[in-house]
């Protein structure tokens, strides 16, 4: 017994000094969370029975393993390239097992395929997780993380995090716009739409920052008439369309506004305004000057503009990737979204307000 009760307190002993010493070596580091839909998603619909999942091949055929990740890409997402450029591992799927012990000092991606601002934005899909149910996950989480380095030392993690936030898109493509005369668009006129889920997302930003993250990146919508899917339903000669245009137009200024003013209140930038709209349209505008022989027709798809439907084993596939912005009928690829991240790193106050991500580091490594 004595024996027993020894190797056992020098086990513990020892599980200590290891994370400690796992603390301290990323001392420099910082951990990354993800928030938001499909555009940041990298695995965690995987877990979940619902058809809102990009599991099946060609997905992932760029990716280092060249296998779906559950990511809606051909290789790597916005997360996986933040990552990248902060020095740091992907975030794991919170869903996923194997999201234990030091990987959890890494951060977490909570992201799913298909929710909104509006917890009835992605109904068809089912069984998602509603950003009430992320933020569950991110509080479970930090119980997690303070049982393996305390609470004190939890708390730091996670106010020195950077976090990244994704939402509206769906709820217009996926909720307002989803159906001729939508419960919705019954309800409300587009312009009070907007005022409308502008004043839910600023409650989800607060709880987030009561839940701790202090530097918190907010990405607007894109040019939701340019991307394929909206070409194939809506546009008779390639232009975007008008009424999903006119959405991103009164949606992403008041977003901003939005941000302006809780960074105000609480007296500190919090929120990083970042112009998704603005990184999308300049390739959009211009393919050639970034490498892409189109931005309207998917790599991967059916139908006008490979904008119908899913990307399927039996889809239509493109043979080089990089040669396209959209990798499936909403999605960037992987070297749209190294673009659109290069932005989000090094871009001017019209990408990124009120300062770029390569900023937020190096003045957060000064504290």
């Amino acid at each position: 017994m004595a024996i027993s009760t020894s190797y056992g307190l020098s086990f513990t002993f020892i599980l200590t000094i290891w994370v400690v010493a796992s603390v301290c070596l990323r001392a420099d580091a910082r951990a990354f969370f993800v928030f938001g839909d499909s555009l940041v998603d990298n695995g965690n619909n995987n877990y979940l029975v619902t058809s809102a999942r990009a599991d099946s091949p060609p997905y992932g055929i760029d990716y280092p393993t060249h296998r779906p990740t559950g990511r809606f890409s051909n290789g790597l997402n916005m997360p996986d390239l933040i990552s990248q450029r902060m020095g740091e591992e992907p975030t794991l799927p919170y869903l996923n097992p194997q999201l234990t012990g030091r990987r959890l000092l890494v951060g977490a991606n909570f992201a799913s395929a298909g929710i909104g601002i509006l917890n009835d934005t992605g109904v068809q899909f089912v069984n998602i997780i509603r950003i009430p149910l992320q933020f569950e996950y991110f509080r479970q989480y930090q119980q997690r993380l303070s049982g393996l380095i305390g609470a004190n030392q939890a708390k730091k993690l996670v106010k020195n995090a950077v976090v990244l936030m994704t939402l509206g898109g769906n709820d217009f493509v996926n909720n307002y716009y989803l159906v001729p005369y939508s419960a919705r668009s019954r309800q409300y006129a587009l312009p009070n739409y907007v005022r409308f889920i502008i004043s839910e997302y600023k409650k989800i930003l607060m709880k987030l920052y009561d839940l701790g993250a202090r530097r918190v990146l907010v990405t607007g919508t894109g040019p939701l008439g340019c991307v394929p899917a909206e070409l194939a339903q809506r546009s008779r000669n390639g232009e975007c369309a008008t009424e999903l245009q006119k959405a991103a137009g009164l949606y992403n200024p008041q977003l901003n506004k939005m941000l302006s003013d809780l960074n105000s209140k609480i007296g500190s930038h919090v929120f990083i305004s970042v112009n998704s709209k603005k990184m999308h349209s300049d390739f959009i505008s211009d393919p050639g000057a970034f490498g892409f022989v189109s931005a309207k027709i998917a790599c991967c798809g059916q139908g006008p503009y490979n904008g119908l439907g899913l990307c399927t084993p039996l889809s239509n596939l493109c043979d080089n990737r990089d040669l396209y912005a959209f990798w499936d009928a909403f999605h960037p690829s992987e070297k749209a979204n190294k673009i659109i991240v290069e932005q989000m790193m090094t871009g001017s106050t019209e990408y990124m307000s009120p300062m770029n991500l390569s900023t937020i580091l190096a003045l957060d490594s000064q504290k």
